[in-house]
């Protein structure tokens, strides 16, 4: 989420944007505005929109048209880093939506790359969950709407481990070498040795996360695969006994094998929100705020929900969906979200956690 802490794991298997009957414009920035900086004109039946693979199906896409006659332009990003460069550097490549998870969000909001979002507008972000709706960085809201949110926890194979297990801790036991995954994201994983060790897991101190780095290469003669995108396969198959894994991945794991348990660990709860965002100078904001208003309407938000496994932060959304998705989709308790941690801009430190990262994957 970060080079991207879940760009992998959010990519789940569904209906290609690129097919859509919307233009999904791939690495570009969407086709130039006609309407003119001056506004004087009435705003383009256009929004331009930058996001994940999976967020619109084609039915909320069609429906959308149909209801406002507001063609998307989509373009899809693999990473949050993806985004940051589009959005941190000249204008906004005309993008009048972006999806950003939370630690990207407080950067943009720090180079002043965001518009103040007028909620007044967008009169279904009533159905949002006050816990997702406010950060240390922003504790008004005024930068974003949340959109869905999860975590990394532990996932493993109950018939192929013979022990409990409650912690990160206890996947440095010698009965789990080289049978582990784990998610391949540098300040996820050594945020969580940081816990570990007694330090947050969003340190900016060099010495701190040189030792954190130093805890993970004790950990990584257990780790088989780094592909955190893979994990639902490598835990049903039996290729791996356990692995530190998004939380979507564990109802996806269990619909092949019943034997997967996930576990909420008593370190630390690594937590990550996306959120819609407006890019500063955004030339169809009227669009904008009708296009995540729609999508925060509870019956719409539940269908796009349907088609990943990631919750949604839409609470009505939650309650409409078939009971046995909503509790598959619940591996992460919304009454444990107040103990999580959520990972923070980390600003030049960041070049310590890659350098670590380096190190241990060598």
């Amino acid at each position: 989420m970060i080079a991207a802490r879940k760009a992998s794991g959010i990519l789940v298997s569904m209906v290609a944007l690129t097919s859509l009957l919307f233009t999904a414009c791939g690495g570009g920035a969407p086709a130039a505005s006609g309407d003119g900086a001056g506004g004087a004109k009435e705003e383009e039946k256009v929004v331009n929109v930058m996001g994940w693979a999976n967020y619109l199906p084609q039915s909320v896409v069609d429906q959308f048209k149909q209801e406002t006659g507001i063609k998307i332009n989509y373009t899809t990003i693999t990473s949050n880093a993806e985004l940051m460069a589009k959005l941190s550097v000249g204008d906004n490549h005309g993008f009048d939506v972006a999806i950003a998870g939370a630690d990207f969000v407080e950067p943009l909001m720090k180079m002043d790359k965001l518009e103040k979002i007028n909620k007044a507008n967008i009169p279904n972000t009533k159905y949002i969950g006050e816990d997702f709706s406010k950060f240390a960085f922003d504790p008004k809201g005024e930068y974003f709407v949340p959109a869905y949110w999860g975590g990394e926890i532990i996932a493993y194979n109950e018939k192929l481990v013979d022990k409990p297990i409650t912690s990160f801790k206890d996947l440095f036991d010698p009965q789990f070498a080289n049978s582990l995954v784990a998610v391949d994201d540098a300040h996820v994983m050594l945020g969580i040795m940081l816990a570990m060790l007694g330090y947050s897991p969003n340190s900016t101190d060099e010495k701190e996360i040189k030792e954190a780095g130093e805890l993970m290469k004790k950990l990584a003669p257990n780790i088989k695969s780094y592909e955190g995108s893979d994990a639902d396969r490598l835990l049903a198959s039996g290729e791996v006994k356990a692995g530190i894994v998004y939380n979507g991945k564990v109802p996806m794991a269990r619909k092949e094998n019943p034997s997967i348990k996930a576990v909420l660990p008593t370190e630390v709860l690594p937590l990550w929100q996306d959120n819609f965002v407006i890019p500063k100078g955004a030339k169809h904001i009227s669009n904008a705020e009708k296009f995540i208003d729609f999508l925060n309407k509870p019956e719409i938000s539940r269908d796009i929900t349907l088609e990943q496994p990631y919750p949604s932060a839409n609470l009505e959304a939650m309650k409409l969906l078939p009971d046995d998705v909503r509790e598959a989709m619940e591996v992460i308790p919304a009454s444990e979200i107040k103990r999580g941690t959520y990972f923070t801009d980390v600003a030049e430190a960041l070049q310590y956690y890659d350098r670590a990262w380096t190190e241990v994957k060598q």
